[in-house]
């Protein structure tokens, strides 16, 4: 396997589909006029679908030769402008490469931290190219309460186009089938801007959807206030597509459930469309002999939900809203770095948004261990199925990120989707690379698998963390606040979940045979302690983002607060 190099194709050169670099406002307003989406709104509305499906989705014909040449030709433009800016000669340390090779050799990996004096500051002239706006992203090491990052104009051409991808695959069943249509109605869900979710929800999905609730109304009420508008708004009026966080999706699951047959006869008289629509569900949730689901009020074309609790959840959704959640891959640095299709299996990566390398999880490990390491990255058409890798990314489209080392751990499914003739390696998310458990050596368990434990043991949680404790040997302490009545004990609850963490992940079980060590303990918290901690949070000004107790390794001044409420 190569490591450090890329070979040429220069035979049969392809024609990159995007524009160079230009100079863009900063101000939004003129998106509106902007080419790109207009010709891709006017092949919808027209009904040319082929046209469209080649413009936006066309990438996925690509061979995996064509794919690097794509990669290669864009990432030597882009180091045709980086070269030339201040931010690109501070992060390259004066280097000049001209060629992958030279690229990959000269320049280092980067952080956040290398950016920050730019970037915290929006320092616009230190960029390669002006942005088109900034979004943000909240900060996870109490570094930075939020991470600033600037959008270039060709990168959110780019964005526009996955757009109308993700709608179309989160709802076709075949290639180059589009059930999208102008005017669909679409849940909001988004995070507001300057997070990237609300950018996309005001300029890229406003020009598409009928919201419900209308965007300037969304986007003026706390995200309870729109999530109880919208799900009531839908009831009346019908819903087409919805884009929300996989808990999300299970919660309105869950309270439709509890609720659905207990609705305000007066309420219905008054909203005979309400009404129908309710009744048609409680007729066929009674039919069914359970409780009333989302799929009973609505049939979706389409769910789109990411985020590290997709795989978690995914089977729920489905049972819940009738349909597959479309899955994606994206972090603000890089927006879109990979996305399911149509058959919901691994995550196909995008190759127009940013050059990929990876750095191979034997290689990660060493690193914390000697800072002084230098850990090997490989490309895209050198990966080994099967395998984790850590993400390293470099801006195209004037983007200042290069080198840039995502905190996250992916694993490489498949080299190639054969069901679907994909030719490029296929995905799934695997965990943070700071937010794994690592118990004696044998295991490191991520936020995913000890997540997918507690649901598979079929316990009535609210909320959990976990971390690695040493008491009399190491324990793998797991927080549970339990839902209603659910009268277990913590002893009958850590037996449940570690039965399903013995099926779920191999080296875990090995603990038990090979060192006699049954690590899981579990201790309950009362009642809302983790919605009184969120409460806390935002009252004390903490950024939306980090207001949540994370799933894994809490420090000890949460676990504290948790147990004393």
């Amino acid at each position: 396997m190569k490591s450090e190099t890329v070979e040429s194709q220069e035979k049969n050169p392809i024609v990159v589909r995007t524009k160079e670099p230009v100079q863009a406002p900063a101000k939004i307003e003129p998106l509106s006029k902007r080419s790109i989406m207009d010709n891709n709104l006017r092949l919808l509305k027209a009904r040319k679908y082929d046209e469209l499906w080649q413009e936006c989705c066309g990438y996925l014909d690509l061979n995996l030769d064509e794919t690097m040449q794509v990669q290669k030709q864009l990432l030597e433009k882009q180091l045709s402008v980086l070269s030339k800016s201040e931010i690109g000669q501070a992060i390259m340390k004066g280097a000049t490469p001209r060629t992958v090779e030279e690229f990959r050799r000269q320049v280092p990996l980067t952080t956040y931290k290398d950016y920050s004096a730019f970037l915290l500051k929006k320092r616009e002239d230190a960029l390669p190219v002006k942005p088109l706006f900034w979004g943000h992203t909240s900060g996870r090491t109490g570094e930075y309460a939020y991470k600033w990052c600037p959008i270039t104009s060709g990168f959110w051409e780019e964005i526009e186009k996955l757009t109308i991808a993700a709608f179309a695959f989160c709802s076709c069943k075949k290639r180059g089938e589009i059930k999208l249509r102008l005017e669909d109605k679409l849940l909001y869900g988004a995070a507001p801007a300057p997070y990237v979710t609300g950018l996309l929800a005001r300029y890229a999905f406003s020009r598409i959807f009928n919201f419900i609730p209308p965007l300037d109304e969304a986007e003026a009420m706390s995200f309870a206030e729109r999530g109880k508008k919208g799900i009531t708004q839908a009831l009346k009026e019908g819903l087409d597509y919805y884009s929300a966080l996989p808990s999300v999706l299970v919660n309105i699951g869950e309270r439709m459930g509890q609720g659905g047959g207990k609705r305000d006869i007066k309420a219905l008289l008054r909203n005979p469309k309400f009404a129908a629509r309710i009744i048609k569900g409680v007729i066929k949730s009674k039919r069914a002999h359970r409780p009333m689901l989302p799929k009973d009020v609505w049939s979706l074309k389409g769910l789109i939900s990411s985020g590290s609790d997709s795989s978690v959840y995914r089977e729920k959704i489905k049972e819940m809203w009738g349909c597959n959640p479309l899955d994606m891959y994206a972090c603000t640095e890089g927006l879109v770095i990979s996305m399911q299709t149509w058959d919901y299996e691994g995550m196909t990566f995008y190759p127009y948004l940013n050059f990929f390398e990876f750095i191979p999880e034997e290689d990660v490990l060493k690193s914390k261990i000697d800072s002084n390491f230098k850990p090997r990255t490989f490309l895209l058409n050198e990966l080994e199925a099967g395998k984790n890798y850590q993400l390293v990314i470099t801006n195209f489209h004037g983007g200042p990120f290069t080198r840039y080392i995502v905190g996250d751990m992916i694993k490489i499914t498949a080299l190639r989707n054969d069901k679907l003739d994909i030719d490029i390696p296929q995905m799934e998310y695997h965990s943070r690379v700071d937010d794994m458990i690592d118990i004696c050596g044998f295991t490191r368990l991520t936020e995913s698998v000890i997540w997918k434990a507690l649901e598979k043991s079929g316990i009535p949680y609210e909320d959990w963390t976990a971390r690695k404790e040493l008491k009399s040997k190491p324990v793998l302490q797991i927080y549970v606040e339990m839902k209603g009545n659910g009268h277990l004990k913590p002893e009958e609850i850590a037996e449940k979940v570690h039965q399903q963490l013995v099926i779920l992940d191999k080296p875990y079980s090995e603990l038990e045979s090979y060192l006699g060590l049954k690590p899981l303990e579990v201790t309950l918290v009362p009642e809302g302690a983790f919605s009184r901690y969120m409460l806390n949070q935002m009252k004390a000004g903490v950024e939306l983002g980090r207001v949540k107790v994370s799933h894994l390794n809490p420090p000890d001044s949460v676990i504290e607060f948790l147990q004393k409420t």
